[in-house]
């Protein structure tokens, strides 16, 4: 039986039920990605030891309690993971291998999922693009273009369908651009759910991941955050209480019994939420795609369908919260690329740091209009709605090419034209959810972005679930299995 391309849910389930053992689907998936990579690029890494580490995992005493046994992820390349160097996407880092696994790897190992390779991204993980000193990753939609970034070759590897779940993390959009980019789901958790990357850029960054359904983004969600009740909260928007008894997992104690993921049914559950839609949320002079507008307000719709209460928001977001962004973005280029060897830095990282080193020095670094928008700014700006729905993009993806050696102007230019409504909640620590809703003229995928306050990811992925049943995300041609 083919495993490439079913779900991780399934996998997991017949993994668990001795159906196939978690070293042919590990051998599968490594299989797709020696076929399908060499085009894409998603991987910097291909982990040889994945197999030995398939078979550890089948010999497990607790293998029927594994929500993800015998899983394939892939893990963004700023992430340790044991024994592999952790590159960050650029020639002037470390080879030496992490001693140890990062927190988020760990607990996803010990749910029972197989680590393949580690994944490729911009270098230092600054721009939403794909192209570093380890290669170009390129979209599977169309190769021509860029998959976004940072957390490029995870969504490439998940959309073409070399693994069901990927691991990544945001900083400005650096899950939700490349995962409406490649027309995968991904989630930004709200601060302290999941522990953060190593680098946080400030409090900034949030790990997260990337899959082809909510299901499966939900269930690797609860594994990461280490709360069983997340991985059922797409049927209904909550936190779903254990039923009485489940699966023993991982994170539980050994006397605690706890939930097992059920197999997914076509149609979440009912319940009720307030909805703005905002088609078009950026600052005047920031044009919105027109497609991309339309695709929110076909969400809106369908959610009002369901039974939600839907309005329009019809403010843009403050003029001044642009400038912050992007203040606060270069000045986390500097910090990044402090300490590392200037000669080896691409010309691109050398620019964005320079500029964050000169806006520090004239106290332009933003951390005053991220203040104001973290205390009370996102909040009023917000109203009082329980969800929010606007573009993840703001036009389609820019070609897939150097961009690194290209300077700051254009770099600056191309991420602020393309990607400009995805920082504003990494400002204020939100929680926020890419879903791919429809297909644009151009044959590239449209997302449309869900943003809640703090503690809201059950009713993001509540929501994703809905859309999903009624716009179900279609593959890009030659990868749907």
């Amino acid at each position: 039986m083919l495993w490439t391309g079913r779900s991780a849910i399934e996998i997991a389930t017949a993994v668990r039920q001795g159906e196939v053992t978690a070293a042919a689907v590990v051998e599968q998936h490594l299989h797709a990605i020696a076929e399908r990579d060499p085009g894409v690029g998603a991987f910097r890494l291909v982990r040889e030891r994945a197999l030995d580490e398939a078979r550890a995992v089948q010999e497990r005493r607790d293998l029927a309690d594994l929500p993800l046994a015998g899983v394939p992820v892939a893990v963004k390349d700023n992430l340790e993971v044991a024994g592999e160097a952790t590159r960050g996407g650029s020639a002037a880092t470390a080879d030496t291998p992490a001693p140890k696994d990062h927190e988020t790897v760990g607990r996803l190992r010990a749910a029972g999922a197989v680590i393949v390779g580690l994944t490729n991204l911009p270098e230092l993980g600054l721009v939403a693009f794909g192209d570093s000193a380890f290669g170009t990753v390129r979209n599977p939609w169309n190769l021509a273009r860029t998959s976004g970034g940072s957390s490029a070759g995870s969504a490439a590897a998940v959309a073409a369908g070399m693994v069901p779940l990927a691991l990544g993390n945001d900083g400005m959009g650096s899950l939700r651009i490349p995962g409406a980019c490649c027309g995968v789901y991904a989630i930004k958790p709200g601060t302290g759910l999941v522990p953060p990357p190593t680098e946080t850029w400030g409090g900034l960054t949030e790990n997260g991941p990337l899959a082809r359904n909510v299901p499966d983004l939900a269930l690797m969600l609860s594994v990461l955050a280490a709360d069983e009740g997340l991985a059922e909260s797409w049927r209904g928007g909550e936190r779903i209480e254990p039923r009485p008894r489940m699966l023993r997992s991982v994170w539980a104690d050994d006397d605690d019994e706890v939930w097992a993921p059920r197999p997914p049914h076509e149609t979440p559950e009912p319940f009720d939420l307030r909805v703005a839609y905002a088609p078009q949320p950026l600052p005047v002079g920031l044009p919105m795609d027109r497609e991309f507008q339309a695709a929110v307000r076909a969400a809106a719709e369908t959610l009002r369908v369901a039974g939600h209460t839907v309005v329009e928001h019809e403010q843009r977001l403050p003029a001044a919260l642009g400038p912050a962004t992007i203040a606060t973005w270069l000045t986390r280029a500097s910090g990044a690329a402090a300490g590392l060897d200037r000669t080896r830095l691409e010309p691109r990282t050398r620019a964005l740091a320079r500029a964050g080193r000169v806006l520090h020095a004239l106290r332009l670094d933003g951390e005053r209009g991220r203040a104001r928008w973290h205390g009370y700014g996102a909040d009023q700006w917000f109203g009082d709605a329980d969800v929010l729905i606007t573009p993840t993009l703001a036009r389609i993806p820019p070609k897939a090419d150097r961009w690194g050696e290209r300077g700051l102007a254009r770099n600056l230019l191309a991420n602020v034209r393309y990607a400009p409504a995805t920082g504003a909640w990494n400002m204020c620590g939100w929680p926020a959810l890419t879903v791919p809703i429809a297909t644009h003229s151009s044959g590239l995928p449209i997302g449309v972005q869900l943003i809640a306050p703090p503690g809201g990811e059950p009713q993001l992925l509540g929501l994703a679930a809905q859309l999903s049943a009624a716009h179900p995300p279609v593959r890009p041609r030659g990868y749907s299995s």
